[in-house]
């Protein structure tokens, strides 16, 4: 069994209208929120062999400081990360070395949530149960879901992660209010 995180980069800044979208740091609030995510990973176990990051600031700043993880994990930045739909994340996941057991994607919405959905699989979103109604619902910044992974990386497919986790800076002690309610990229 594989495990596959995904997590979406913390609360970005807007203060600064000449930077590009690609440039846009974390923000205060973002900063505090995903040493709080780093934290709970450490406290869960989650501990990625491989991680996959878009190569916009705010994402390799939400990586910064999530980190340290355990067991110092090959770190891939990506430009094809950035901004891109799900199907093109999943061809990325097929990417992977199959000799990795646990993965974290580090990317944006909305390509990370639908993704999410997708792997959840089409019979999962239309049950009932409290975390398919959760990722349903929003996948705010922050955010992480966990999946566990039969098939080979290779195959991946939709349907093809079974929903464990959804954890977001809002679920942590001591939360800031609003620390769920971005829903942009």
């Amino acid at each position: 069994m594989r495990q596959l995180l995904l997590l979406r980069h913390a609360k970005s800044s807007w203060d600064d209208p000449r930077l590009s979208d690609h440039a846009r740091p974390l923000n205060a609030r973002g900063r505090r929120a995903a040493m709080g995510m780093g934290n709970a990973m450490r406290d869960l176990g989650l501990s990625p062999d491989i991680v996959l990051v878009s190569s916009a600031r705010r994402t390799l700043q939400t990586l910064e400081a999530i980190s340290p993880i355990e067991g110092t994990p090959l770190i891939e930045p990506m430009d094809d990360l950035y901004l891109t739909t799900w199907t093109s994340l999943l061809d990325v996941l097929r990417g992977v070395r199959e000799t990795a057991r646990s993965v974290l994607l580090i990317g944006h919405n909305p390509g990370l949530h639908d993704l999410a959905m997708a792997l959840a699989g089409a019979a999962a979103m239309a049950g009932d149960g409290p975390l398919v109604r959760r990722l349903a619902a929003a996948y705010p910044t922050g955010t992480l879901t966990e999946f566990a992974v039969a098939l080979p990386w290779r195959q991946l497919e939709a349907g093809g992660g079974r929903l464990l986790r959804v954890l977001s800076p809002a679920d942590l002690p001591g939360a800031e209010p609003g620390d769920a309610s971005e829903a942009t990229a």
